[in-house]
């Protein structure tokens, strides 16, 4: 007799090793099953919605990265603009110290004209070079810095960050696929 009175308490689990009996269904095991299923759903939700909300960003820091390359053309282009400018100044401000034409009458004379000698293409480098020269003699010329950007390499660059977490979902469902064939008995 116990001290409780009844002997014959149906939730004893005394089979002569003091186990409990097996569950026919573990619900344990479902509902933690259940719940990481669940927080893998909701990873995924939050992947997807960080790609669609990432792409517009994306987007915008691409059309702004174009539109500072063009700015940028742009200021270069000018630059040089004015540096032609100011060379084309300089070389006809000492062009313009000669002596004014008078009216002196021009005799036409008969001359034989020379074949020539020199490659016209070469003519033509030839005095863009003296041109140069002259430019580079009378004027410092102004080098305008141009930034590069950084590159685009390696594995997250390549790949992404949804890319990644795609493979870890893939993983964590081959776990579970492995898992559950190995829990399947053999027959």
């Amino acid at each position: 007799m116990s001290m409780y009175g009844d002997d014959n308490n149906v939730d004893t689990f005394d089979d002569g090793e003091g186990t409990p009996p097996e569950e026919s269904n573990n619900r344990t095991f479902l509902l933690i099953a259940g719940g990481l299923g669940l927080l893998v759903f909701l990873g995924l939700c939050a992947v997807v919605g960080y790609y669609f909300l990432n792409n517009n960003s994306n987007q915008q820091v691409e059309l702004t990265a174009q539109v500072q390359a063009t700015l940028q053309q742009a200021t270069i282009v000018a630059g040089l603009t004015q540096n032609a400018q100011l060379q084309a100044q300089t070389l006809t401000a000492a062009v313009t110290f000669t002596v004014a034409p008078t009216n002196t009458p021009v005799i036409a004379q008969a001359t034989e004209t020379p074949s020539p000698t020199q490659n016209p293409a070469t003519a033509t480098v030839g005095a863009a070079f003296t041109q140069i020269a002259q430019a580079a003699t009378v004027t410092t010329l102004t080098v305008i810095a141009t930034s590069t950007a950084l590159p685009n390499t390696g594995f997250a660059d390549d790949v992404g960050i949804p890319g990644m977490f795609a493979m870890a979902l893939a993983l964590v469902v081959v776990i579970f696929l492995v898992r559950r064939l190995r829990a399947v008995p053999t027959r």
